[in-house]
């Protein structure tokens, strides 16, 4: 969980618990399973990316309402980013899931 400050600067709990050492291993494969392990990344990687862009998404909604709304199209427009982003890495994780089924 990340901490982040509301709009009186206020420090409060945002998102969700993520722990990005635990995937500090991936990529060595010392005696793992690398196909599995990077199938399991990218899933969890693309899946993660989602829930931030949801975020972001619902934070360029609260800047509107507080008529932000410069900031809230350059998140928006981020947003569009993450979401494309997603679809390269849906389309590998296809590709990676195909080679695995060979």
């Amino acid at each position: 969980m990340h901490l982040v400050k509301d709009e009186n600067g206020n420090m409060v709990p945002h998102g969700h618990e993520h722990n990005h050492e635990e995937h500090a291993h991936c990529g060595n494969c010392q005696g793992g399973d690398c196909k599995n392990e990077t199938l399991a990344l990218l899933t969890y990687m693309r899946q993660h990316n989602e829930q931030h862009a949801a975020e972001l998404d619902q934070m360029a909604d609260n800047l509107l309402k507080l008529g932000m709304d410069a900031a809230a199209k350059t998140i928006k427009e981020a947003v569009a980013d993450f979401q494309k982003g997603n679809m390269r890495l849906g389309l590998a994780l296809t590709l990676v899931k195909s080679e695995l089924e060979k």
